[in-house]
């Protein structure tokens, strides 16, 4: 099988989402003076792992659930392409989980037991967005699942792995990265609206409306940018911690689409919004590591 197949199916666009977390957790170590490189490395490459592990499961799951058809909107996944077959998606999920906990391995001899707590969670909880006896994707439970493991746990996991402490600066810097995933998840979410509808997949937006999702994406992006200007104003960080707010131009162009559109047009508005997670993300790392 191809390599290209197998990239598409990892849907390397998404995984900022593993990166912002460790960079921003990482950053916050350096700046007080406990930064780990090969650690910070590893937990890294392990969020990654949980990353891909959870795309492969969604792809999996979605295709044999009934979510994903002809009439998907969002980018092809291999499954329902047909490029790939469903076992083979779903082996190459268990193997990503399975090198994700033997990256964890290693981490947890650093860390100590909370990592590994943390670690088994964010494995079963990356299957359990779409697999297992209650999705929580299916459930309305997702914006939760990525608020929790992509901002507080990544974050907050990352710096304890490093430091051995958890701060409430970490926590604080945890929220923006959580909220900036859970908008993608709501744009995501309002532009299949409709078949996730029809195939049972109660998403927040499928229990409230379109206009709950185009809510719940302006408040996730206002309270990132508000984050950074409340770690200022209580001095838990520098001057520095402000360079996010560079980012605001990169707010409008999604703001437009999101506001009004539906559809296919909110790919758009998708990669519009990854783009913003990750200059926010690696600003707000640089800002903190100061």
């Amino acid at each position: 099988m191809s390599s290209a197949i197998w990239l598409q199916a990892a849907r390397p666009k998404t995984l900022v989402a593993g990166i912002v977390p460790v960079a921003v957790g990482s950053a916050l170590a350096l700046r007080d003076g406990a930064f780990l490189p090969i650690a910070a490395g590893m937990a890294l490459l392990g969020a990654l792992l949980i990353q891909i592990g959870t795309n492969l499961t969604n792809d999996y799951f979605d295709f044999v659930r009934g979510a994903d058809t002809a009439d998907r909107l969002g980018p092809p996944r291999v499954t329902q392409q047909g490029l790939l077959s469903p076992k083979a998606v779903k082996a190459g999920a268990l193997l990503c989980f399975a090198l994700a906990i033997a990256v964890g391995l290693y981490l947890v001899a650093v860390g100590g037991w909370p990592i590994l707590v943390i670690g088994i969670a964010s494995v079963l909880a990356g299957y359990a967005y779409t697999g297992g006896p209650f999705p929580l994707g299916y459930h309305g439970l997702g914006d939760v699942f990525v608020l929790v493991f992509f901002g507080l746990v990544a974050v907050g996991g990352t710096y304890f792995l490093q430091a051995q402490a958890l701060t409430a600066t970490a926590l604080m810097a945890a929220i923006p990265v959580g909220t900036l995933g859970v908008a993608l998840l709501a744009v995501n979410n309002v532009r299949d609206a409709a078949t996730d509808a029809r195939a049972g997949k109660k998403t927040l937006v499928v229990r409230f409306g379109t206009g709950f999702g185009r809510a719940e994406w302006v408040a996730m992006v206002a309270l990132a940018f508000a984050t950074p200007i409340a770690l200022w104003v209580t001095g838990a960080a520098g001057d520095a911690v402000l360079l996010p707010l560079l980012a605001l131009p990169l707010v409008v162009a999604p703001f437009r689409l999101v506001r009004n559109r539906s559809g296919v047009v909110l790919n758009t508005a998708l990669a519009a919004t990854a783009r913003l997670q990750l200059v926010f993300g690696l600003l707000f790392a640089v800002g903190l590591a100061r």
